[in-house]
């Protein structure tokens, strides 16, 4: 279908040049290295490990060495088996070489420290349990999150609204993961499913293969009152784009810039799709554009992909605003917790839910990873589906 010009989205998105998008576009092409320049790098760092292991602990100097070359060539393996069994597509020669880097700073610094050999075994061995939980553990571990809302707005006589909010999957090809939210998605039987975005990965735009897993997987979602999608980062997927992989799919619809009313049996559930620019001052106006034709009556949904204009929606009159987009940090450091944001608005509403006075607000952490040369990892941020009980009061 033609997109029209009200529903077409800026020619370039301002996060094509945050420097979030710019590392991993750098860290990408890193993976065009010759193997043997990353082994050679590997090596190198294990010679500098070697050089001041020598001088600060000579008595175990080759434990210190071998400590470090057993992580550096372990990592580097299990990264690499990460797409040869299927389980997530990423590129392994960033991620290898930066935790060579890693290993061989910390090496050096227990060095430097006279710490005995095994310390620095270790460490390293905890940091590799993290590197193997963080890649191969928890993006896997997708649970159902349970939320309740009630409002006015509607009957309390009847029972409440099942609706399953689902986010970011990030498509590159078909996983455990996807197979695991299929499965829980007929497990629970929702009366209506939306989804907030973001169905491809970044590395994988224009790939027929991708596109191919994307319409296998959307295609198995299934809901009495339908399923309703919005499209996501325009960097990650133009309209278009998108339009292609719901292109003769009748059991879902995507809502670019435009009201849907769907008459539920507690009241009218009103579910505004916004097409999201990135650019505040557009998307803003957006919101006060679609709020001029808002249905009076009923719950009134806004389906964003990122959070970025909640204050705006709260003032607008928005009472439920499901979004998606940070995918909750996807890293969180303890004591730190999230090391980027990709929203506008920084970590403030980068994960959970948010009561802004009208608008109840819930970031979920999606499903998938981002792409390009970020590792394809989550650590205390697993992904997440949203089962929302909606009911009168």
């Amino acid at each position: 279908m033609p997109v029209s010009d009200e529903n077409k989205q800026s020619e370039v998105d301002p996060l094509e040049h945050t420097p979030l998008h710019t590392l991993l576009v750098a860290t990408n092409r890193l993976q065009s290295l010759p193997t043997a320049l990353v082994v050679l790098a590997l090596i190198f760092n294990g010679a500098l490990v070697a050089l001041v292991a020598a001088a600060y602990t000579p008595d175990t100097a080759a434990l210190t060495v071998a400590g470090y070359a057993a992580a550096a060539a372990g990592n580097w393996l299990l990264l690499a088996l990460l797409p040869r069994t299927g389980r997530s597509y990423g590129p392994d020669k960033p991620s290898a070489l930066a935790l060579s880097a890693l290993f061989a700073l910390l090496v050096c610094a227990l060095a430097l420290l006279r710490a005995p050999w095994w310390l620095g075994w270790g460490v390293l061995a905890a940091l590799s349990a993290v590197v193997f939980y963080s890649t191969w553990i928890e993006p896997f571990r997708l649970g159902v999150t349970r939320q309740r809302y009630t409002t006015t707005r509607w009957q309390n006589s009847v029972p409440p609204l099942r609706l399953l909010q689902v986010g970011d999957i990030h498509v590159e090809r078909v996983t455990p993961r996807e197979r695991q939210l299929n499965r829980l998605i007929a497990e629970l039987q929702p009366d209506i499913i939306v989804f907030t975005g973001d169905f491809v990965n970044l590395s994988n735009t224009h790939d027929p293969e991708a596109e191919k897993a994307i319409r296998e997987i959307i295609g198995q979602w299934r809901a009495p009152l339908g399923v309703y999608c919005v499209s996501g980062t325009p960097l990650v997927e133009p309209l278009e784009r998108v339009q292609d992989f719901v292109r003769g799919l009748d059991n879902l619809k995507l809502l670019p810039n435009q009201w849907m009313t769907i008459n539920t049996p507690g009241g009218p559930l009103n579910i505004l799709g916004l097409v999201v620019t990135h650019d505040m001052d557009k998307d803003r106006a957006l919101l006060r554009k679609m709020m001029l034709t808002a249905p009076k009556d009923g719950l009134h949904l806004l389906l964003m992909h990122p959070p970025d204009i909640a204050p705006e929606a709260n003032e607008a009159g928005i009472d439920l605003y499901l979004c998606g987009h940070t995918h909750g940090g996807q890293i969180r450091l303890p004591l730190i917790g999230p090391i980027f944001s990709s929203s506008h608005l920084g970590n403030r509403f980068i994960m959970g839910r948010y009561e802004l006075g009208r608008t109840t607000l819930y970031t979920a952490r999606g499903v998938g990873l981002e792409g390009l040369g970020a590792p394809r990892a989550r650590f205390r941020c697993p992904p997440e589906i949203v089962l929302w009980e909606i009911g009168g009061r």
